[in-house]
């Protein structure tokens, strides 16, 4: 027992020494009352084990008593991961997982298929968008959170994995056999916008992981060897990730030896950071450096998303479209535990180039543009049935996507009242569906298709149609 008293204690310096800075040298005085601080942890650990009528485990209290320590920072971004949810964090800023290739969405706590990736073991075996995943490997996925489903589905590269599914439009159960593979994950995209006769090149990141410098470069020399007169880079919905690789991006838009940012340490010590040649990964087009650049962010644009805005803000390099940024500026480093887990801590704040702290303030787009507001809502569910009467948060989706396109619905809190079903019906007459005003899976299916066809058109997304005016006004 005592050897797990020692354990606690070491997982307690541990947690403690993590922090970068200390503001004073420690004093006996100090020592000591921190000596019976752990003494009192592993009192308290010995007598759960012997006393609780809960039964625990050694590792249940351990990460227990970590967690515990990085929730009393009260900091959002400072936490302990497990030794599975590391791996998945880890995988998270990847550029590669192993798995079948699938984009999985939980509708009533069901499992769809969103989309097969192109030429992924999904695809090959045949998995098709809709198609509700039942069981995997003989196990029933009734009950299972999204988490669990995953690390059912995730294994090494090579080995087979049984899929059954439910396949909505055959009505039926179909059993498919996939083998693992390592899956490439993309962060950056592009291609290019035509307008008034001009070549505007578009780019879209959606996280800064691993390979998202590499792919930058790949894609922003593609779009120049098509001549493009202007660059709209997207960063709307995307949380941050390396600041390493945001640095590339930044050190390809502006002049050598700029300082894009400050780092600020517990102590209040600022240290500029600078883009040199010499921290270059790649050597960028220097076209890239005068081209006229429009960015585009939301809400959901944070961390090294914010530092990148920021930077072309302050440096009067580029002009930043939507609304404020989410407000994120602090910086996380993570430390490996001998238990497997990972501890994140919130180490440092990042400054603007003009030293300004976003924290909870987030950045302010140069020109505010509300985006149309299906765009924001979530995708309506792809199964069910509803009537008038029920209740239910499915058929709050419903109605908040009835309501947006022009039908007169009185209340969008989930309960499927009269005025509702007399929208799903006038819906329904619209698209000569033959499901009356009941929510059916036609019905469902229908509304589903038309909002990713709406996200698909560019014409509907107002932020970018505004971004491609702005610099065509700019080119005149």
């Amino acid at each position: 027992m005592r050897k797990w008293w020692l354990y606690l204690c070491m997982v307690f310096v541990l947690c403690v020494g993590a922090f970068a800075f200390v503001k004073y040298q420690k004093t006996d005085a100090v020592v000591k009352e921190e000596r019976g601080v752990l003494k009192s942890v592993g009192e308290a650990y010995e007598l759960i084990r012997k006393e609780s009528v809960h039964e625990t485990t050694e590792k249940q209290l351990v990460e227990g008593a970590i967690n515990g320590m990085a929730g009393a920072l009260k900091d959002p971004y400072s936490t302990y991961y497990t030794k599975e949810e590391a791996k998945l964090h880890r995988e998270q800023l990847s550029d590669e997982r192993v798995g079948i290739g699938a984009e999985i969405t939980v509708s009533q706590g069901r499992f769809i298929i969103v989309s097969p990736v192109k030429d992924s073991p999904a695809e090959k075996a045949g998995l098709k968008p809709y198609d509700e995943i039942v069981q995997v490997n003989g196990e029933r996925t009734d009950g299972k959170t999204l988490t669990e489903l995953l690390a059912l589905i995730r294994g090494e590269a090579g080995t087979n994995l049984k899929m059954t599914v439910y396949r909505p439009s055959e009505n039926r159960h179909v059993e498919l056999n996939m083998t693992r593979a390592a899956i490439t994950q993309t962060s950056v995209k592009s291609k290019i916008l035509v307008s008034d006769s001009k070549k505007i090149g578009y780019i879209s990141m959606t996280v800064f992981g691993e390979k998202t410098a590499e792919e930058w470069y790949k894609n922003t020399e593609e779009l120049l060897k098509q001549q493009i007169s202007a660059l709209i880079i997207d960063v709307r919905s995307n949380p941050g990730g390396y600041l390493k690789s945001v640095e590339q991006v930044i050190g390809s838009l502006v002049q050598p030896n700029t300082t894009y940012a400050y780092m600020e340490n517990a102590v209040g010590n600022q240290q500029p950071l600078q883009v040199t040649k010499k921290r270059m990964a790649f050597k960028y087009d220097e076209r890239l450096k005068t081209l006229p650049v429009v960015l585009l962010q939301d809400e959901g644009s944070a961390s090294a998303s914010e530092v990148l805005s920021a930077a072309l803000k302050d440096l009067n390099r580029a002009s930043i479209i939507g609304v404020k940024s989410f407000g994120k500026g602090t910086v996380q480093e993570t430390w490996p535990l001998s238990n497997g887990g990972e501890l994140k801590l919130s180490t440092h704040k990042w400054l603007t180039p003009k030293r300004e702290w976003i924290h909870g303030k987030g950045i302010k787009a140069t020109l505010e543009v509300e985006q149309n507001p299906l765009f924001n809502m979530k995708f309506p569910p792809m199964t069910g049935n509803f009537k008038e009467g029920d209740f239910s948060e499915s058929i709050q989706s419903v109605q908040e996507v009835l309501k947006a396109q022009g039908f007169s619905i009185s209340r969008v809190d989930g309960y499927f009242d009269r005025t509702t079903a007399k929208a799903v019906e006038e819906y329904s007459k619209k698209h000569m569906l033959t499901n009356g005003n009941k929510m059916d899976e036609k019905f469902l299916f229908a509304l589903h298709e038309e909002m990713v066809k709406f996200r698909e058109n560019q014409e509907n997304d107002l932020q970018l149609q505004m971004a491609i005016g702005y610099i065509n006004h700019q080119l005149k």
